[in-house]
């Protein structure tokens, strides 16, 4: 693919319905490897509505694309997802899960400690920041996307924000949920470190995570993984994935 066809494919994923369900679905992305690693089943497969989900993204939108706030995020005046005052509002909204008022105000207080920290501030601005990036990248003959939440070149960072339940073991969950492999295709597709910003919904706590060689090695070998994975079960048109098993040995 040449320097221009990818400038067209980038410009075509700043689209959310591009990047989610059009022509972004030719490529890879992080989380694909959770799939091809823990369920290979659900691969291609929309991904269930999550709560956690709707929260992060409610703050990613705040802090990066505020204007883009109200119609993405319809806020329900339900006390709880039980209520019918929710479920009506989630008819009224196409079925789509909702944010209640009360987890609206607690994402609040989350963002604005982050817009009143100086730190934070520092990573998230300045003369030559550009926030929501698209890329694409040929790593290993596959094709991968990613979506950057902030590119501060001024730093030659990416700035990538997490909420996570507790701050004090988010070591363990840039493990589970592969933040090492996002990070070493981050790192590849747009050519800068990345570091996390990651806020506690529990404590509010801040903190920023660099992320060692160690690190993005483990991340490369995950996305190696990823891939043999995919041309074994995926790829391989003699392969019925329906017939396929965990092994190990004990």
């Amino acid at each position: 693919m040449t320097k221009a066809e990818q400038s067209k494919v980038v410009e075509l994923l700043r689209q959310d319905a591009e990047y989610y369900d059009g022509v972004g679905r030719q490529y890879r992305s992080n989380s694909d490897i959770y799939k091809l690693l823990n369920d290979p089943e659900q691969f291609g497969k929309p991904s269930e509505q999550n709560i956690n989900f709707v929260i992060g993204g409610y703050i990613h939108t705040a802090i990066l694309e505020p204007e883009k706030l109200e119609a993405n995020y319809p806020v329900s005046e339900g006390s709880s997802r039980l209520t019918k005052i929710y479920k009506e509002d989630v008819v009224a909204n196409d079925g789509k899960m909702m944010i209640l008022r009360k987890e609206v105000d607690s994402c609040n207080l989350m963002i604005n400690k982050i817009k009143n920290n100086s730190v934070c501030q520092s990573l998230l601005t300045g003369q030559d920041v550009i926030y929501e990036e698209p890329g694409i990248k040929n790593i290993n003959n596959t094709w991968w996307k990613g979506k950057a939440d902030c590119i501060n070149k001024d730093q030659g960072l990416i700035v990538d924000i997490k909420t996570t339940g507790d701050i004090n073991r988010f070591r363990k969950s840039a493990s589970i949920y592969n933040y090492d492999s996002q990070a070493y295709l981050y790192r590849k597709i747009f050519g800068y470190d990345l570091v996390f910003l990651v806020v506690c919904k529990k404590t509010h706590q801040i903190a920023v995570y660099d992320c060692s060689e160690e690190f993005y090695e483990r991340g490369r070998y995950k996305v190696v993984l990823a891939m043999e994975q995919y041309e074994k079960l995926i790829a391989d048109p003699l392969f019925d994935l329906k017939d396929y098993v965990k092994e190990g040995t004990l």
